[in-house]
């Protein structure tokens, strides 16, 4: 499980790089500066949750035993597609009902920080006891 987090992260990293470039050298001489701030939001938030989902990994390869990094990292996952993906089309459309997207995408994020909190927290992880 944690080398397909990892690659799903690093998938990520490469994608936030480059709609960051496209954001600054393509989207900025088309879109007014509301919208850019609106897309710089998002590839914020997806830069942000893509670290999440490494740490998420390193800590399921670290803690095998723990089966359960799954969750936060699918949480993280559609946070990223849900939050960041509303704002870059947002900003990239203008359509303005894209916005109640956002909030959806805001609570994977939460879901996925709450739960890996948890994880962090389970007999499996506490301190002084070696990972498996």
């Amino acid at each position: 499980m944690a080398r397909y987090i990892l690659s799903f992260a690093c998938f990520n990293g490469f994608l936030v790089v480059a709609l960051g470039a496209f954001g600054a050298h393509a989207l900025e001489a088309i879109v007014d500066d509301r919208a850019m701030g609106v897309y710089e939001t998002g590839v914020q938030y997806h830069l942000f949750h893509t670290l999440a989902l490494l740490s998420n990994g390193l800590l399921a390869r670290q803690y095998s035993a723990q089966k359960l990094f799954w969750i936060p990292a699918s949480l993280f996952a559609a946070g990223i597609v849900l939050f960041a993906g509303s704002l870059y089309l947002l900003s990239v459309t203008g359509l303005s009902w894209l916005g109640v997207i956002t909030p959806i995408g805001g609570l994977g994020f939460l879901g996925g920080w709450a739960s890996l909190a948890w994880l962090c927290l389970s007999s499996d992880m506490r301190q002084g006891e070696s990972p498996q």
